[in-house]
């Protein structure tokens, strides 16, 4: 291996998605099979233990890839250097919690961090935002981390476009790499849009195979929208690898690049405006990857009912972000 090595930041990295993306990175699910990494593994106090331990396992598996482990509960000392931050840390909503409540903690957790990783991290850092409300998290690092590109600050729906994905292929009895171009528009939350009209099964138009426009407009769309809460009722616990495998492929195809066939992934990136969408909220578009960068897939035909939604989606992100406005606020008074 020639390559220099790639610093990634995991932070929540001792919780359950961390525990799952840790040994997918250091593998080499994430930026390939030629790509050394060191790991910066962020944690809280509490969690120091446990982030020890997995250090420990981290080391144990041998990964060829893997040259280095840096641990720790320090955001400064974490970030230092980082080439790609996945944000997995956040505080979790528990019974009791008013909306407010989650969001006020979390907004203060993405502010403390956006300065670290503006201070410490490389200039081009690659930021992916995977705790919840993930896409307002984005919004808030961005906020607070001036220093970094809003291109580089991007929040993950792809775990909800992996998700159509799979529901569309296992309805057709396909293999899930025969589905292709859903798109998942706006929130990573049940008001998310996940749309099938411009995507294929099996090479044909997934309206025309599927041949159940009642499917898809009902229960596909509410599969797609409630498969977190369906998962932890079922397992008893949050979605942890299906995460962290989306993550990867989230970061694998920022880097090294979609398809050059025409398809495309969903990613929660900073709105220029387009398909209506108020510019500057982080949403969910379908868009294409190339040399580091990506773009968001233009001229797509909106129907009246996709429309509807997709601006039901943006409205509940904008009420989101005025709320975490007030929270920051209140935290500084």
């Amino acid at each position: 291996m020639t390559k220099e090595a790639k610093h990634v930041l995991i932070t929540g990295a001792a919780g359950q998605i961390g525990y799952a993306l840790c040994p997918m990175v250091a593998g080499g699910r994430m930026l390939g099979l030629d790509q050394p990494i060191i790991l910066h593994l962020l944690d809280i106090e509490p969690a120091k233990q446990a982030l020890e331990g997995v250090k420990m396992e981290l080391l144990d598996a041998a990964f060829p890839l893997l040259k280095g482990i840096i641990t720790s509960v320090d955001a400064d000392i974490a970030c230092k250097d980082v080439d790609i931050a996945i944000m997995v840390g956040g505080f979790p909503r528990k019974a009791g919690m008013e909306r407010k409540d989650v969001m006020t903690k979390n907004v203060t957790i993405y502010r403390d961090q956006a300065s670290a990783l503006g201070k410490h991290a490389s200039k081009d850092v690659k930021v992916l935002v995977v705790a919840n409300p993930a896409n307002t998290n984005a919004l808030i690092l961005k906020e607070y981390a001036p220093g970094i590109a809003p291109e580089n600050i991007s929040c993950l729906t792809r775990l909800d476009h992996n998700r159509a994905l799979a529901q569309v292929a296992e309805r057709l009895g396909l293999h899930v790499v025969e589905v292709k171009n859903v798109i998942i528009w706006g929130n990573h939350s049940s008001t998310q849009y996940p749309d099938v009209n411009h995507g294929t099964a099996g090479g044909k138009p997934i309206r025309e195979v599927v041949k159940d426009d009642a499917w898809l407009d009902g229960e596909f769309l509410t599969t797609v929208q409630q498969r977190g809460a369906a998962i932890i009722k079922a397992r008893g616990l949050s979605s942890a690898l299906s995460a962290a495998s989306s993550a990867c492929d989230h970061v694998r195809d920022w880097v090294l690049g979609t398809p050059s066939d025409g398809s495309w992934v969903s990613m929660g990136v900073v709105s220029d405006g387009s398909y209506g969408t108020p510019a500057g909220l982080v949403y969910s578009f379908p868009v294409t990857c190339a040399d580091g960068k990506w773009k968001i897939v233009q001229g797509l035909a909106i129907d009246e009912r996709s429309a509807e939604k997709m601006k039901a989606t943006a409205d509940e992100l904008a009420e989101e972000r005025d709320l975490a406005h007030e929270c920051i606020a209140a935290a500084n008074a």
